[in-house]
């Protein structure tokens, strides 16, 4: 009981001089425990949501916000192409890319929800009360080198089955030498995986916005209580 009282107290020593007791999570009487509970279910629901609504077919191709285009810089060639007769392989090239970008996906399930667990209580906090980004961004800072990583193989895979990629790339490299295009873009499997994950942390933006603005909706009384006000 004595043992615990002191733990309590050094706590309370760090927090006072660290500024956090006087933040606004915790003037509103929200505990450590609470703020880390609250921002681990915020950020495993919203990758959750994500990572299934984008892992499925038409995740991407049939979703505007997340479909992922050729890059603009090669549009000229895509005209020039279907003006040859040859839409239909374009239109191919275009839905491999988005195929490959829903068969990676499932793959950062698992990555985002150990990061979710691995949380220290202090970016809880600054989590909490950062921005409508501020879990977003945390998963970026964590997650998008080695997912980058772990999606290429599968996007190569996917992108490989398609004749139009080999010529995807070959013109990209022209358009590197010319300055039109930049290196990442100029690799097709590069371009895709660099786009999922784009498209990946968009949805868990929106996840990220819809909870803070409407706790209530999520039926989670821990989320409500630490994203309530």
């Amino acid at each position: 009981m004595e043992g615990s009282m002191r733990r309590r107290q050094f706590t309370a020593g760090l927090l006072a001089g660290s500024g956090l007791a006087r933040s606004p999570v915790f003037a509103a009487g929200l505990a450590e425990a609470d703020a880390g509970m609250g921002v681990r279910g915020m950020l495993e629901r919203a990758a959750v949501v994500a990572v299934e609504g984008l892992g499925h077919s038409d995740g991407f191709l049939g979703n505007p916000k997340v479909r992922i285009p050729l890059p603009p810089p090669l549009e000229d060639a895509a005209k020039l192409l279907k003006a040859t007769g040859q839409q239909k392989r374009v239109d191919e090239l275009v839905t491999a890319m988005n195929r490959a970008a829903e068969a990676a996906m499932p793959l950062a399930r698992a990555m985002l929800v150990n990061t979710v667990k691995s949380i220290s209580i202090s970016d809880a906090i600054q989590i909490v009360r950062g921005g409508d980004r501020a879990a977003t961004d945390f998963f970026v800072r964590k997650t998008r080198a080695p997912l980058t990583e772990q999606f290429l193989p599968i996007v190569t895979e996917t992108t490989e089955k398609v004749a139009l990629a080999s010529k995807f790339n070959a013109v990209a490299g022209q358009a590197v030498k010319m300055g039109l295009l930049k290196g990442d873009d100029a690799n097709v499997e590069r371009y895709v995986t660099a786009k999922a994950l784009d498209g990946l942390y968009l949805m868990i933006a929106e996840e990220e916005r819809k909870i803070r603005r409407d706790p209530l909706a999520t039926g989670s009384a821990i989320l409500r209580k630490v994203f309530g006000g």
